[in-house]
């Protein structure tokens, strides 16, 4: 008997080392990868990055703050932000909703409204600019009545806005969706069952346990929608202070050799990207900490 117990734990000693043998990867492979790894990160990452900053700042402050202050620079700034303050605020309203009826309700077309949220994703930036064109151009189904009531959406800033916010609108409801699927509606019902409204529903009970995922998404829509190009550059005209954003607006600088020009706005949008990777960071940050905290109270109850 004692024999056969033995003959097993030679077995299975064996066993594990067979598969510790296995999984385990030679030095060399993991000193390849991860300089592989590193090479790529700072050929197509630090490099462009510190390009960007090297080329805004080598003329000096001077012509850095000009660059970015001057009044075509200036307007593009600030349409910029007008287009993601009016699109951000209305993807998190689509997002919540969205995210609410697919993830609390059965109803019929669900998958068709899951895969329509995905068609930005999937369709080119350019191809949704011809789309608006389609739709209000001069030529556009509505564009003859839109004409006729002196309301101009294309080459205008409406056109921005809309093409904006049809890039944009995925993000917040991508990162709801399955959190909020995930989560399930036990909590919403118990607490509809003790008498709260479906307002202090939400506010008391859905929104705490999303607040780190809805700030993630609010934070990769902001990032997105201030750095579009593709359908924006359809719809704007690219019209010299009047509907250039910023990437529009670093376009006109290169094109006319004005690269100081261009590098500095453009280190605006670099500075835009490496703040939105602190914040994610932060937020993913935040959110381990707190599932962690909760996984040890329900561990002590």
């Amino acid at each position: 008997m004692s024999s056969a117990v033995a003959d097993q734990t030679n077995t299975r000693i064996g066993t594990r080392i067979t598969i510790r043998q296995a999984t385990a990867e030679p030095l060399w492979l993991k000193v390849l990868l991860t300089t592989l790894a590193l090479g790529f990160l700072t050929l197509f990452l630090l490099l462009p990055l510190v390009i960007v900053f090297g080329e805004a700042f080598a003329k000096g402050w001077q012509v850095y703050v000009a660059s970015i202050t001057e009044p075509a620079a200036a307007h593009a700034i600030k349409l910029t932000l007008l287009a993601a303050a009016i699109a951000v605020p209305c993807n998190v309203i689509f997002g919540l909703g969205a995210s609410w009826a697919i993830a609390k309700f059965q109803f019929r077309g669900k998958q068709l409204l899951i895969t329509l949220i995905d068609l930005p994703i999937a369709v080119s930036p350019v191809i949704a600019g011809l789309c608006f064109m389609l739709l209000f151009g001069a030529r556009g189904w509505w564009g003859e009545w839109l004409n006729d009531h002196d309301f101009a959406v294309m080459f205008a800033v409406p056109g921005i806005v809309l093409a904006t916010i049809f890039i944009t609108f995925p993000f917040v409801a991508r990162e709801l969706i399955p959190l909020m699927q995930e989560q399930g509606r036990e909590q919403e019902e118990a607490a509809l069952t003790l008498g709260a409204s479906g307002w202090q529903t939400f506010r008391l009970v859905t929104l705490p346990s999303i607040k780190w995922a809805l700030l993630y998404g609010i934070i990769l829509c902001n990032a997105r929608a201030m750095g579009e190009f593709g359908a924006v550059s359809v719809v704007s005209g690219k019209i010299r202070e009047q509907t250039n954003t910023m990437p529009l607006h670093i376009e006109i600088l290169y094109n006319e050799y004005q690269f100081a020009a261009a590098f500095a706005v453009s280190s605006l949008l670099a500075l835009l990207a490496l703040l939105t990777l602190v914040l994610k960071s932060t937020l993913q940050w935040r959110a381990a900490k707190d599932y962690e905290e909760a996984a040890k109270l329900r561990a002590v109850e």
